[in-house]
């Protein structure tokens, strides 16, 4: 069902009651685990609602739940304003919010769960609710910043703003022999570094761009995408020691617009590709930990596959880990391993590959899993992923997703179909 407006969403949810239907809701279809999507249920397709409306004085935008992070970004840098998103500007604002959200900001800003205000929401009976913390719906608002999108239909949401217009920032890369150097390196650059510095880095498979020399082409390399949101006059100082390490075989960092440095990797992420990613959370890196991830990550099966190591730190520290569903606040790192091909032939070999360099990197890592990247097939726990927020959010779905009939029609990242009926042990394989 294509919505447009709010009454739309609301006709579609009760169809879905009516019918005992599963409901899967589409922001811009971005999600590489399927979550946008159903099989014998109803998909909800947000992706004509893209409004936007920018209150520069408050430093508030409320945006429609189908607007992706460009434009969010085209909104707010008209005001000289941005919040935390994410790294690509064809991704849905509405799915990342949901279930976190990590991107170029973070330190600097939190999450963009982090920033979220308020929200309208439509409720699996067919309920409109503005949710925010100081009104009677705080359970439901507190469950929507980073519980999963498991609550029903978020039709809007209002963000909180802060004066970002220009950026120092952009990739670097290093020769893939730098691997083990280059970990190391990052690890401890973050540890000490201003929280308006926000990197990741890891592997990938450069493509046969025409900003690159041709011998360059299908070469796997070290990779940094860096941002510093602080004052210009001092960006060059703080990127002098990363320019001193190595030096960068490639070097396309400087000052530029925020929603330039939001769209330089969108064609990293074009439709119509199979993906199988693995995540977890680093409490820290030590020398032998850095050993295996060299060892397994750079053995990308495919052109498009690698290894995305997320800095944390900073502002997402600001909130306890109660705060919100998001529970891996003390964590350094979210590792991501992105398995993706654009050959349904390959795709096995991506399951090998991720499946096993994470399995190896387990006892190094905290637990749980990002839930925006969990896939559906795997075998771990879901309680993990939440820890002592879980069982609040137990009670939360129960009272706000759930047919009077039978069976709630929201299943994503959250496998509960009423309190009563919920399995002993729930597993993300049953999302």
């Amino acid at each position: 069902v294509k919505c447009m407006n709010t009454a739309d969403v609301i006709a579609a949810v009760n169809f879905a009651r009516t019918h005992q239907l599963v409901v899967a809701v589409r922001g811009q279809g971005h999600s590489v685990a399927g979550h946008g999507t159903c099989d014998d249920g109803l998909v909800i397709d947000l992706s004509g609602m893209r409004g936007t409306r920018v209150d520069p004085h408050r430093q508030t935008i409320r945006v429609e739940g189908g607007c992706n992070l460009g434009d969010l970004d085209h909104a707010t840098h008209a005001f000289g304003l941005a919040t935390s998103s994410g790294i690509a500007s064809v991704t849905g604002l509405s799915g990342l919010t949901l279930g976190g959200g990590f991107g170029h900001l973070n330190r600097k800003c939190g999450l963009a769960c982090d920033n979220l205000i308020s929200a309208d929401v439509v409720t699996a009976d067919g309920q409109f609710l503005v949710a925010s913390a100081d009104n009677e719906h705080a359970d439901l608002f507190w469950a929507l910043r980073g519980g999963g999108g498991n609550f029903g239909v978020v039709t809007s949401f209002e963000f909180k703003l802060y004066p970002i217009n220009t950026v120092y920032g952009g990739p670097m890369f290093w020769p893939i022999e730098m691997a083990e150097e280059g970990l190391c390196f990052f690890r401890d650059l973050m540890a000490q570094a201003p929280t308006d510095l926000n990197v990741i880095f890891g592997f990938i498979t450069l493509q046969p761009e025409p900003v690159l020399p041709p011998e360059l082409h299908y070469k796997k390399v070290f990779a940094a995408a860096l941002c510093y949101a602080g004052p210009l006059d001092e960006a060059e100082e703080v990127f002098a020691p990363i320019r001193q390490f190595g030096p960068p075989m490639i070097d396309q960092a400087g000052p530029m617009p925020y929603p330039a440095l939001q769209s330089m990797f969108d064609e990293l992420f074009p439709d119509n590709l199979f993906h199988y990613w693995k995540s977890d959370f680093i409490a820290d890196l030590p020398d032998e930990a850095i050993k295996l991830h060299v060892a397994h990550g750079t053995q990308l099966p495919s052109p498009l596959a690698a290894v995305h190591f997320y800095s944390m730190g900073g502002a997402i520290q600001n909130l306890q880990d109660d705060e919100t569903p998001f529970s891996h606040r003390s964590a350094k790192f979210m590792h991501a391993i992105v398995g993706t091909t654009d050959n349904l032939d390959d795709i096995k070999a991506q399951k090998t590959w991720a499946r096993n360099y994470w399995s190896a990197a387990r006892p190094y890592a905290m637990g749980g899993a990002y839930i925006n990247i969990a896939m559906e097939d795997t075998e771990d726990p879901v309680e993990p992923v939440y820890n002592k927020n879980y069982q609040r959010l137990v009670e939360v779905k129960s009272l706000a997703c759930c047919w009077q009939t039978g069976d709630c029609g929201f299943l994503r990242h959250l496998p509960l179909r009423t309190a009563q009926l919920r399995p002993a042990k729930p597993r993300l394989g049953d999302l």
